[in-house]
């Protein structure tokens, strides 16, 4: 997007910075990602910045509303409902495709979630990069101007809430089996939260505990919340000492309500420039004759799990709770990245935080999926060169 420095990098480009950038990752923690990391940022024109900015503006002035819990109670009631939700969600992640419309580019999003991202993961990302492409310093991934300090600084302030490191935890289900394992090292690393799987917190009376290192109890105060219900539900396997909906004394980094409030069930909100039309399938008068045109989708999926990219009249009428699922139409995505062997297409999901005394959530940064498949996520594309996970760069 920004041909002077896709220009610059493309010349600098070899394989073997791309095997040392991959390597000084791994190096970290003697962990090697599971996802494929892309080779390239992606250069970020101030004009595409400025679309992206206007598109969380109205995804934001949404949530915003006064009457926006009324408008989603139903995603819960479809769902699992956790007690002493907060007023608002605590992250944001807006995602954004990269597409064409009437011979222009234009950005149109593509899902919403009220659910943390690579926010740790990001930041090293593009430290990492700036090791192997010098001149890479001259842009950066953050937005309303901030320094990476800064940035950690808003991290550490929204996921702690001011309680000391070793009360707040990082929660999943077997962190380090998960895709996004790395993150939770370098959120341990530069913040000091402790990562604890769900099976190992204790719970006497309505207090939450977990072991650290030396073996001793520590009172869990606030919970950086990363489980996916979703996963969670299929893991009958694991054994847990509390459940989610529990009253329980302890604050939430991410009440789990809102993975479902700011989710795929808002898109039909959502009207203008920057969004598609989406139908919840209860709601669809009739079947569209051109389904070539449409992706059926899950509402609470993650990851992409559950999408029918060609859907079938058969498909939709097999779906028996329609309340859960949308009909989307396709975009055009544009491949515009420039690889040495032809154009790739991309994906940008801008990160908010939203401290919980503030009126409005804070745009922080990004991260970016490239992909030359219909599936633009990490785990599709794997026996593909320049696609994956990677960042977006703007100028300064």
């Amino acid at each position: 997007m920004i041909s002077k420095y896709r220009k610059l990098f493309n010349e600098q480009f070899t394989a073997e910075k791309y095997q040392a950038l991959k390597e000084d990752i791994a190096s970290d923690f003697d962990y090697t990602p599971t996802f494929r990391l892309g080779e390239t940022p992606f250069f970020i024109s101030n004009e595409l910045k400025e679309q992206l900015i206007e598109g969380c503006n109205d995804v934001i002035a949404l949530i915003q509303q006064e009457n926006f819990k009324e408008l989603t109670d139903k995603a819960l009631e479809l769902n699992k409902k956790v007690p002493n939700e907060d007023n608002h969600s605590t992250f944001i992640a807006i995602d954004f495709g990269i597409c064409e419309e009437d011979g222009a580019i234009i950005p149109k999003l593509i899902e919403v979630q009220g659910f943390p991202s690579l926010f740790n993961y990001q930041i090293n990302l593009y430290e990492k990069f700036q090791k192997q492409y010098t001149f890479l310093k001259e842009l950066t991934p953050f937005l309303n101007g901030l320094t990476p300090q800064e940035y950690l600084e808003n991290l550490k302030a929204v996921f702690c809430n001011n309680h000391p490191d070793e009360n707040v935890v990082l929660l999943e289900i077997e962190p380090e089996k998960q895709n996004t394992t790395i993150d939770f090292y370098y959120c341990k690393r530069d913040l000091g939260l402790s990562i604890v799987c769900v099976t190992e917190v204790i719970k006497k009376g309505n207090q939450l505990f977990y072991k650290n290192e030396k073996g001793e109890e520590i009172q869990i105060k606030r919970i950086y919340n990363r489980v996916i219900f979703d996963e969670l539900n299929l893991r009958t396997d694991l054994k847990l000492n509390f459940s989610f909906s529990d009253e329980l004394d302890v604050e939430w980094a991410g009440h789990p309500n809102w993975f479902f409030r700011i989710s795929k069930f808002i898109l039909p909100l959502l009207k203008g420039k920057y969004f598609i039309e989406t139908t919840l399938l209860s709601e669809l008068k009739e079947i569209p004759e051109d389904l070539e045109n449409y992706v059926l989708k899950p509402l609470f999926s993650f990851s992409g799990s559950g999408v029918i990219f060609h859907v079938k009249k058969e498909d939709i009428e097999a779906v028996v709770d329609k309340e859960l699922y949308i009909l989307q139409k396709k975009v055009n995505y544009l491949p515009i990245v420039q690889s040495p062997d032809g154009k790739v297409k991309a994906e940008v999901r801008m990160l908010c935080t939203w401290k919980k005394e503030d009126a409005a959530p804070t745009l922080l940064c990004n991260l970016v999926r490239l992909s030359r498949g219909e599936m633009i996520g990490v785990k599709y594309n794997q026996d593909k060169d320049w696609v994956g996970g990677t960042i977006g760069l703007f100028e300064r």
